[in-house]
């Protein structure tokens, strides 16, 4: 569908288009141009009130925590696919299900002995 943009006249979009996107009456749009394109979108609501200043404080926690295992490159992938990722996976499944098996386990007999030592 085409519309004529015109000096001093704001451009209005049919109402046909914005049913097909799923514009409801007064909701806030946003506009963004490049290359000759405008694209609209809905605009996203703040987060600011979304979480308590604890649960801010215990998320920034936990990102701040995030990031560090990053820069020490503690993180997997990307991968090219969802099977290369399912790969991995069962291949860190069995190196991690080996090394249990390696770990020496604790005798009874030790556990009993360091209880009944008065």
């Amino acid at each position: 569908m085409a519309v004529t943009a015109k000096n001093k006249t704001p451009l209005i979009v049919p109402d046909k288009i914005r049913r097909r996107a799923g514009f409801k009456p007064g909701q806030e749009v946003e506009f963004h141009a490049s290359g000759g394109v405008i694209t609209i979108t809905p605009k996203m609501e703040s987060t600011e009130d979304e979480y308590t200043p604890e649960q801010r404080k215990y998320i920034d926690a936990r990102l701040r925590r995030s990031m560090k295992d990053i820069d020490k490159g503690r993180f997997y992938g990307p991968f090219d696919s969802a099977k290369d990722m399912a790969v991995f996976l069962k291949a860190e499944i069995q190196k991690r299900a080996a090394k249990k098996r390696k770990r020496p386990a604790r005798c009874a007999k030790s556990v009993l002995q360091t209880n009944t030592v008065s």
